[in-house]
């Protein structure tokens, strides 16, 4: 189910939190909707999920209105808040049993859909526990059960794993994937490694405003304004190496490493300036034991872009 957001602004009093914004979401793509706390990234989940009004803009789900037909795109939509409110007295089992009644499924329907939630979201050891009982990750994995018990098409989830242990995030990063190979998901975090791992694409925003848009490979590939390589070399006459690195053509900076003449090169050569590295390294009789390209990371794009 594709989404289609035009022009979404919501004002709160003097504050803008979401400021025009476009996007566009395709089936089955696994979003992360990343930025720095109080970018905007809850205001326009809340939106999407029919839970607030925008002050202006469209946005459509699978062609239905958010204005027009919002209990339409309720039906189709799993929600998991930044929150996520449970009833921390009932049983696992009983909860479910309980949102599925309100997600409108029949009680024929309901034993069964019951254990394939159950059984996906790794809830089987834990399901007669009351759920006050639960481990901090046991309550995201039922959260995310709660969110999927209708069987919706696109599952949007605010911050779902904060305040989980590593092992537990790992978890929760492999099940959302499960759960994008037949879903439309749009997953909001600040947590890089998250979308990194999760993500096919990514919307940055900052202030309200979408700021970058594309792959994880293509934001890297955007921000790669010099191309930086580790290189280490030995071999004779090595009180040289500094000066004759710096008087190649294409490299703007050396800077010495830790190890012994290990040094880190920004150039724009990109291939010609390796080849000129090997060739000047042949030319001097020193060995090149290293030569390695530093990829741009994704947190230093983000700062780039959110750090104004």
């Amino acid at each position: 189910m594709d989404i289609q957001v035009q022009n979404l602004t919501k004002v709160y009093g003097p504050q803008t939190a979401v400021d025009n914004i476009s996007f566009d979401v395709k089936t089955g793509e696994i979003i992360g909707f990343l930025g720095p706390n109080g970018a905007g990234k809850t205001t326009t989940m809340k939106i999407l999920s029919c839970y607030m009004a925008p002050n202006s803009g469209t946005v459509k789900i699978g062609g239905y209105d958010i204005f027009e037909q919002p209990e339409e795109i309720k039906k189709r939509i799993g929600y998991l808040p930044e929150s996520n409110p449970l009833y921390y007295e009932m049983p696992v089992l009983e909860y479910l049993a309980f949102v599925a009644e309100l997600q409108g499924l029949s009680k024929a329907d309901i034993p069964g859909r019951m254990k394939a939630i159950v059984r996906m979201c790794g809830l089987n050891r834990e399901k007669h526990k009351k759920i006050g009982e639960l481990s901090k990750g046991y309550k995201q994995r039922v959260g995310l059960a709660q969110a999927l018990i209708h069987d919706p098409e696109i599952l949007i989830l605010d911050e779902p794993t904060t305040g989980l242990d590593p092992n537990q995030i790992v978890e929760i990063r492999h099940l959302i994937k499960e759960i994008g190979q037949e879903k439309t998901v749009i997953l909001s975090t600040h947590i890089l490694p998250e979308v990194e791992a999760t993500c096919d694409r990514i919307l940055i925003i900052n202030r309200g405003k979408i700021v970058a848009d594309g792959s994880p490979d293509a934001l890297r590939r955007a921000g790669e304004g010099e191309e930086m390589l580790t290189v280490q070399i030995s071999g004779p006459g090595m009180n040289e190496v500094f000066e004759a690195l710096m008087k190649l053509e294409g490299i703007s900076s050396v800077d010495p490493l830790e190890g012994e003449h290990r040094y880190q090169l920004a150039s724009k050569g990109g291939l010609a300036t390796r080849e000129a590295i090997f060739r000047l390294c042949v030319e001097k009789g020193w060995v090149l034991t290293e030569m390695t390209p530093i990829q741009t990371r994704l947190e230093d794009i983000f700062r780039q872009l959110t750090l104004n």
